[in-house]
């Protein structure tokens, strides 16, 4: 007797080295399918927009959105990808913390 078969496991898309490679959400750096789903919740669909959006505009769209305050790292990650797709390198989310704080203080 045959074992069933498993559905195939869904992959992960491949993340832009560049932000001109960057055709969905989750392409970008330190975006997963959640955050890509809460930028999408609060207008955002495609990458190249948040070259000209403002990340902290964003973190707080999102709060508004979800009726409760995000955590901090919410707009770390904003940050790095409004950065990422303005041209910078691929960094890691946490490397925005100590900007985020200078920049906002406690949010």
């Amino acid at each position: 007797m045959a074992l069933p078969s498993r559905p195939p496991k869904a992959l992960k898309p491949m993340k832009a080295r560049h932000a001109d490679e960057c055709e969905d959400l989750e392409q970008l750096p330190n975006i997963g399918p959640t955050i890509a789903a809460d930028l999408r919740r609060i207008g955002v669909a495609h990458p190249r927009e948040l070259v000209e959006r403002d990340a902290f505009s964003l973190y707080r769209a999102l709060c508004e959105a979800s009726g409760r305050r995000q955590d901090p790292c919410v707009l770390d990650t904003f940050l790095a990808a409004a950065d990422f797709m303005r041209g910078a390198e691929p960094r890691p989310w946490w490397t925005y913390t100590a900007q985020r704080k200078a920049q906002f203080g406690s949010v």
